[in-house]
């Protein structure tokens, strides 16, 4: 039964999670692409490294403009034959499939940030949704089961884009910067991505149905109401004073732990090709062979997370939620501030495992514990107005991790990592705060 209407809402079967859940694969498939290889893409074209957070900042900005809004018009959607979520799964798609055929074209700098802008934007369209989804479809019996699914589908999607560059490069695909330009193993990954993304996406939107609103007549009168562009934007701006304690408190927890996945992914492949590698010129070929290796890492954790992803649950209904979830971002933590103290290039793959139980449980725990605290009709909205605690650390981290980088650890990004891995620990101190009044998690699927 929903919290907030009273509705009793119809218990899915596993392959009804499976499919509602499917199309995160192809999102995450746009998602590990981007976070394992936009650093090298840069680095290829040019970039100066002290420059590169200031690079990425396009994700983070595009993701604070386009979640909200994206909530707040899933949430006022209705349509017959494609519900309320759908229509912005499959559109957010078709665009981000675009986005990532042109993103390995890029032949200069600029134009490589402005697609990375354009991918963010169109990917977030098909996310944000996502998460709202569950809280449509399933009672809270069934939310931390339905956000694992989709957790599982993250790690798996993940772990197969970010092998792409070195499964191709095994296949015999150039991995050579030839002419400052993009290897191949890059942009054949990126075509496979781009087809992979947007029929695992359909996937969900062809298999999956959408309850309707309980009273239509009431939705349909506050949806002309919300047509106002006054309206519009006074509600997505002026939800700040309304989050529930809870949301407050998460976003805390929210605001470090992304500080520290920002610094990971943006910086890896330049510490790894230093410390592990011996290199920083962004044309050697032991530096294009750091960026291959750096995706498997990527890889490992995410593969991680996929098998986590059945497991936290478990250990949520023994435990808490949160208890769960400070364990992982402390094992999260240490393990990725340890990466400063490793240089045989096979060791790496240790602190990755603990980075991928944190990875399972960033992507599970805060949005079960939040979903059970929200308004059913303002889901969509308040999970996008959530993520703006995703997107504004990164756009700190975007600012302020360069100069960090050269003017405390001399240009050594492998410090920025670990200085990643300090926020992660600090991240699961403030977990330990977070007020979680759901009902206890009865089953996990």
């Amino acid at each position: 039964m929903d919290m907030h209407t009273g509705a009793i809402k119809p218990r899915l079967s596993f392959w009804q999670l499976w499919n509602m859940s499917f199309g995160f694969f192809g999102i995450q498939f746009g998602f590990a692409l981007q976070n394992a290889n936009t650093s090298r893409i840069f680095s290829t074209l040019g970039a100066d490294p002290d420059n590169l957070s200031l690079y990425w900042l396009a994700a983070p900005v595009t993701g604070l403009l386009v979640q909200p809004v994206i909530g707040y018009l899933s949430d006022n959607t209705w349509h017959p034959k494609w519900g309320r979520r759908r229509p912005f799964f499959f559109i957010g798609a078709l665009l981000a499939a675009i986005a990532l055929f042109l993103m390995p074209n890029s032949s200069m700098l600029w134009m490589a940030v402005a697609v990375l802008w354009m991918m963010d934007a169109a990917i977030n369209v098909s996310m944000e949704p996502f998460r709202a989804f569950v809280g449509d479809k399933l009672d809270a019996s069934q939310q931390t089961a339905g956000y694992a699914m989709q957790t599982f589908f993250i790690g798996c999607g993940a772990v197969i884009a970010s092998l792409l560059p070195w499964f191709f490069e095994s296949m015999g695909v150039s991995n050579e910067a030839v002419g400052g330009m993009i290897p191949d193993t890059v942009r054949y990954s990126f075509y496979a991505g781009g087809a992979i993304f947007f029929l695992a996406v359909l996937w969900t939107v062809l298999t999956a149905d959408e309850l309707p609103p309980p009273d239509m007549d009431a939705f349909n009168k506050e949806r002309q109401h919300s047509r106002s562009l006054g309206v519009a934007i006074a509600e997505i701006f002026g939800g700040f004073a309304k989050m529930p304690k809870t949301m407050v408190q998460l976003a805390f927890v929210q605001f470090f732990t992304w500080i520290a996945l920002f610094a990971m992914w943006i910086y890896t492949g330049s510490a790894i090709a230093d410390t592990v590698y011996g290199t920083r010129d962004a044309q050697s070929t032991a530096y294009q062979a750091a960026g291959s290796f750096v995706g498997i890492m990527f890889a490992v954790y995410s593969g991680v997370s996929a098998l986590a992803a059945f497991i936290l649950p478990i250990f949520a209904r023994a435990t808490s939620r949160k208890i769960v979830h400070a364990t992982c971002l402390a094992i999260g933590g240490v393990s990725l501030a340890s990466i400063a103290l490793i240089t045989e290039r096979n060791m790496l793959m240790v602190p990755m495992i603990g980075v991928g139980l944190a990875w399972a449980s960033i992507l599970t725990m805060p949005y079960a514990i939040l979903a059970g605290s929200l308004p059913a009709r303002r889901m969509g909205y308040f999970m996008g107005l959530f993520n703006f605690f995703v997107v504004i650390p990164q756009i700190c981290s975007g600012l302020l991790l360069g100069g960090v980088t050269r003017h405390f650890f001399d240009g050594h990004t492998v410090m920025t990592v670990a200085l990643g891995g300090g926020a992660m620990l600090l991240a699961a101190v403030l977990t330990l705060f977070v007020t979680d009044r759901a009902a206890p998690v009865k089953s996990a699927i």
